[in-house]
C-alpha cells in the first residue's frame, strides 16, 4: 500500500550500531582468554580473505572508552555487542574468569555513563574450542547444559544494568556455513549432522531465554534471525512454489521455532522422507516452547530471488563472493525444492549482496503478521570498499543512501502497523568482516586497518556519521 503520510518513530526508538566480540576486539589471547573455534579456523590457509584473522580485529577491547564517545558524540541510544564465551570462560566451563567479567562491566558502566543503552548478545560464532575438542560443541546435546550456565553467568553479572539481550545471532547461519557448506568452522559437509545440530543450538536458546525469566525478569531478550524473504521469479506457479519451498526451509524452520516452539510441518516430512530429520526427545518439546521470546531479532541485508529447481538441478556448492569482485557469486540450491537467481530489478553490491529496501518492509509485514511480536533490527548496513581522501574525508554517500531507504521502509512498516523497537546499523566502527578481510567495510566511522602490514588503527569519522547523528537528533525527521 502507498502511504500519503508516515507515522513517525516511537519516541523511545532505539537508534544504535552493532558489533560482535571476534570481529572488533582483537585481545585474542590476552588476560585469560582462550581460543574459539575462530581463533582456530582463521589459521587454516585459504579459509579467509589473504589470511586475515582477529587477532587484532580494530583493537576495540584495549580502546572501547574512544569508540563509547564517539558513539556519543553521535548521540546514539543503544550499542549492540557480544560477549566473547572465552573470556568468561576459557574453556567454555569451570571458573569464571574475571577479568573477562571485568571488560565487559568496564564497558557496560561506560555506555551508560554516556546514556547509550547496552544490548547484549550472548553468543555470536565464537564458541570456546575446548568445546569442540571435547565433545564436538554444537553436534552433542551437552552444549545446551553449557550455554544454558553461560547465559546464566552472563545474566548475574549484567542483568541489573543491561535490559536488553540477543541469545543467539543468526543460528541459520553459523549452522548452515559450518556444516552444510563447511565455509565456517569447524568446516563440516553433513546434511543430517546440520539439522542435528541446528536443533542443539535450538534447545540452547530456548534454555537461555527460560533461564533469563528467572534472572532478569524485567528485561527483554530475543534471537536475531538472518532474514532474507524470498521473492518468485515469475508468477509461474512452479517458481511460487518454490519461493514459498525456501522460506519454509531458508526461515519458517527457524522463526517458527522460536515463536511457536514448533518445526514447520512441509520441511519436516521433507526431512523425513530424506532421512536427515534431526533426532528429537519429548521433552524438547517441552523446551521449545517455554523459550518464546519478547521480540524477533532481524538481521536483514538483502531479499533472495527465486524459480523451480529439478531433482538433478543445482546444490548449496556453488561459489560464494568474498574477494569483492562483482558478478563471481554463483546461484545454489535445493534440488527438487528450489534455486537462487538473479534478480534483475535490483541493484547488487560489489559482493553481489542484493540492494532491496522494500523486502526489508516485506519482511517486516511478513513477521509480524505470522508471529505477531515486536521486531528490533538488529543489523542492516551496507558492506562497500571506502576511500580516505587527502583532507582526511570518507565521502560515502552510498552507505547513507542504503541507510537512508532502508529506514524509511522501517518507517513505511510502522505506519503499516508493526511494533519496531529499534535499528542497529552494522556496523559502528569498520571491523574484521569474517571471510571478506577489512576491504569491506561497514563502520559509521572508518578504522585504519588493512589486509597487510602494521596500521595504527586511527579512527576517521565518515560522512554518513554525520548524516546518522542527525538522523538521531530529530528522531527519524530528517531523513532526507
Amino acid at each position: 500500500m502507498i502511504h500519503e503520510n508516515l507515522k513517525s518513530f516511537p519516541n523511545d526508538f532505539l537508534w544504535g550500531a552493532a558489533s560482535a566480540a571476534y570481529q572488533v576486539e582483537g585481545a585474542w589471547n590476552v588476560d585469560g582468554k582462550e581460543k574459539s573455534i575462530w581463533d582456530t579456523f582463521v589459521r587454516v590457509p585459504g579459509k579467509t580473505f589473504k589470511g586475515t584473522n582477529g587477532d587484532v580485529a580494530v583493537d576495540h577491547y584495549h580502546r572501547y572508552k574512544e569508540d563509547v564517545q564517539l558513539m556519543a558524540e553521535m548521540g546514539m541510544k543503544t550499542y549492540r555487542f557480544s560477549v566473547a564465551w572465552t573470556r568468561i570462560f576459557p574453556h567454555g566451563k569451570g571458573e569464571v574468569n574475571q577479568e573477562g567479567i571485568d571488560f565487559y562491566n568496564h564497558l557496560i558502566d561506560e555506555l551508560r555513563k554516556h546514556y547509550i543503552e547496552p544490548i547484549l548478545t550472548i553468543y555470536h560464532w565464537d564458541l570456546p574450542q575446548a568445546l569442540q575438542d571435547a565433545y564436538g560443541g554444537w553436534e552433542s546435546k551437552q552444549i545446551v547444559e553449557d550455554f544454558q550456565n553461560y547465559s546464566i553467568s552472563l545474566f548475574k553479572a549484567f542483568g541489573d544494568r543491561v535490559k536488553y539481550w540477543v541469545s543467539l545471532n543468526e543460528q541459520n547461519i553459523f549452522t548452515r556455513l559450518g556444516y552444510q557448506t563447511a565455509m565456517h568452522p569447524p568446516g563440516e559437509k553433513d546434511d543430517k549432522l546440520y539439522y542435528q545440530v541446528n536443533h542443539h543450538a535450538s534447545l540452547a536458546n530456548a534454555a537461555a531465554i527460560k533461564a533469563f525469566r528467572k534472572y532478569v525478569p524485567d528485561g527483554k531478550i530475543g534471537p536475531s534471525f538472518a532474514y532474507s524473504p524470498a521473492y518468485a521469479k515469475t508468477s509461474k506457479p512452479e517458481d511460487v512454489l518454490a519461493a514459498d519451498n525456501a522460506e519454509e526451509f531458508t526461515s519458517h524452520w527457524w522463526m517458527d521455532v522460536y515463536a511457536w516452539g514448533e518445526y514447520p510441518q512441509v520441511a519436516w516430512n521433507y526431512l523425513t522422507r530424506n532421512g536427515i530429520a534431526p533426532r528429537i526427545e519429548k521433552e524438547d518439546l517441552e523446551l521449545l516452547k517455554a523459550g518464546k521470546p519478547d521480540f524477533m531479532g532481524i538481521n536483514y541485508y538483502q531479499t533472495t530471488t527465486y524459480e523451480k529447481n529439478p531433482l538433478n538441478g543445482v546444490t548449496l556448492d556453488g561459489h560464494f563472493n568474498t574477494t569483492g569482485e562483482k558478478g563471481t557469486m554463483e546461484d545454489t540450491g535445493l534440488p527438487g525444492v528450489y534455486k537462487t537467481v538473479t534478480n534483475d530489478n535490483l541493484e547488487r553490491t560489489n559482493w553481489d549482496w542484493n540492494i532491496d529496501p522494500q523486502g526489508l518492509r516485506i519482511g517486516i509485514r511478513r513477521v509480524t503478521n505470522r508471529y505477531q511480536l515486536p521486531i528490533l533490527i538488529s543489523e542492516n548496513g551496507l558492506g562497500e570498499y571506502d576511500k580516505v581522501e587527502d583532507d582526511d574525508s570518507i565521502q560515502d554517500d552510498y552507505r547513507i543512501e542504503y541507510i537512508r531507504t532502508h529506514l524509511k521502509a522501517i518507517q513505511e512498516a510502522i505506519t503499516d502497523g508493526a511494533e519496531m523497537i529499534g535499528y542497529c546499523v552494522w556496523s559502528f566502527t569498520d571491523l574484521l568482516s569474517w571471510l571478506n578481510g577489512y576491504q569491506k567495510r561497514y563502520g559509521l566511522v572508518y578504522v585504519n586497518q588493512h589486509e597487510e602490514g602494521e596500521h595504527d588503527l586511527r579512527r576517521i569519522r565518515k560522512k554518513s556519521f554525520y548524516w546518522y547523528k542527525d538522523v538521531i537528533a530529530s528522531n527519524g525527521e530528517n531523513l532526507n
